[in-house]
């Protein structure tokens, strides 16, 4: 019985994964997995099925390894979500509901970051600065949904309104990480956003004004 093969021209045509998001992908598990100081670069090689020298050969050691596995989660975490610009106050539930899709499809950027953040070393890795950095840009990113939201609050309220909405998303996410889909993240999220755009809001405004 003749055995069916795939053409020589459509085997020709499929292209080879490139070796540095190979690379990627296999840190990227491993991290998650072991966090920085359990991985290495020698199970990074093995689970790409790739020789150490093809690490070396792109990244300089395992500390700018994690540090490219991070930016790399950022930025496909930034193609994931999908925010609008105004109408934060009316379409909070909304807003909860991309943040939430996004973390989901997307969960390396906060789960590595995470890890990183709250582990102190003497000499910290440069995938943490990367981490803070981006998540910095984060939080200007939902102050000015805060701000859009409440143009009466200073500066820093909306400072405060926005670290909160980041804290509170990183505390729902945790609960995701341990109960996995017992627990309603977008549901959570969607409460979250909600809480954050009415409540937080008034609440921070109330106080100014009793204050001023």
């Amino acid at each position: 019985m003749t055995q069916s093969r795939e053409p020589t021209a459509r085997r020709r045509r499929r292209p080879a994964r490139n070796p540095r998001e190979v690379i990627l992908d296999a840190a990227t598990e491993v991290a998650s997995e072991l966090g920085y100081d359990g991985t290495t670069i020698a199970l990074v090689s093995k689970r790409a099925g790739l020789p150490p020298t093809s690490i070396y050969w792109q990244f300089a050691d395992k500390d700018d390894l994690i540090a490219a596995v991070i930016e790399r989660s950022y930025e496909r975490w930034l193609t994931t979500i999908d925010l609008p610009e105004t109408g934060a106050r009316e379409r909070a539930q909304e807003i909860g509901r991309h943040v939430a899709s996004a973390l989901i499809r997307s969960p390396d950027f906060l789960r590595l970051g995470l890890k990183l953040a709250l582990q102190k070393r003497e000499k910290q890795p440069l995938g943490r600065d990367i981490y803070l950095d981006r998540r910095a840009l984060t939080v200007e990113r939902f102050a000015a949904l805060v701000r859009d939201a409440g143009p009466e609050l200073s500066d820093e309220s909306v400072t405060l309104i926005a670290t909160y909405a980041i804290a509170g998303a990183d505390g729902l996410f945790v609960a995701r990480e341990i109960g996995g889909d017992a627990v309603d993240f977008t549901r959570l999220m969607e409460l979250h956003a909600r809480l954050v755009f009415t409540a937080a809001i008034e609440i921070v405004g109330a106080d100014e004004k009793a204050r001023g």
